[in-house]
């Protein structure tokens, strides 16, 4: 059943999908788990699309801004679109949003939290490992996946976790980011970050004005080809 779903998700247009029993989630923060959206949870699927390589290319204002926010939307198609066809095979699912919506926000540091952490739920379905600017790194797509999730009431086994292959030592992103929000305990201030990244041109449009943490990472691209 396992691989049965996990060639449902490719099929709906994911590049990589990977799986995570509930008890891997023993751990999750209080009121951000997958069992805090769904109490009858019992394995969590997470899938990613890669950004193409070329928009790593250009300046990030508007080009990256535009492909960026409409690859989190094709994440959000390509979970919707497995679970209509996994609830086929008798199982009850639950896509969740790749970034918005979300309630948590503290206005005076311009902190959100997602419904639950996407990024936390890829590392223990072994998509990747966090990098030092805490992305996602994939062996084979690097930072550029952005990730959905699936939550089904079927207990299914876990797969492996995914080498780590962010680069000992190297501080790229660290030292390149113009607003210093990167901090090298691994947190982020996403104020400092906002501040430098998000904006918008005078007819409204959103634009995005950094993106160097991203695009400057050694393993960008990822490993697996090298």
């Amino acid at each position: 059943m396992k691989e049965k779903i996990r060639d449902i998700v490719m099929k709906a247009g994911a590049d990589v999908c990977g799986f995570a029993n509930i008890g891997r989630f023993d751990n999750a923060e209080e009121g951000f788990g997958p069992l805090d959206i769904w109490s009858d949870c019992k394995t969590v699927i997470c899938l990613g699309v890669a950004l193409p390589k070329g928009l790593y290319c250009v300046p990030s204002r508007m080009v990256y801004a535009r492909y960026n926010d409409l690859m989190c939307d094709m994440a959000d198609d390509v979970a919707l679109r497995s679970v209509i066809e996994i609830e086929k095979l008798g199982i009850t699912a639950v896509p969740l949003p790749s970034d918005g919506p979300y309630d948590y926000w503290d206005a005076e540091i311009q902190k959100g939290k997602g419904l639950v952490s996407i990024k936390e739920m890829a590392v223990e379905c072994g998509l990747g490992s966090i990098g030092k600017n805490t992305m996602l790194l994939n062996p084979k797509y690097g930072n550029r996946l952005n990730i959905g999730a699936v939550l089904i009431d079927m207990e299914l086994e876990s797969d492996p976790y995914a080498k780590d292959i962010c680069i000992p030592g190297c501080t790229k992103c660290i030292d390149n980011c113009p607003g210093h929000a990167i901090c090298e305990d691994g947190s982020v201030s996403q104020m400092l970050c906002r501040e430098q990244t998000y904006h918008q041109t005078e007819r409204g449009f959103r634009t995005v004005d950094c993106n160097r943490c991203r695009t400057l990472c050694p393993v960008r691209f990822g490993t697996a080809n090298k």
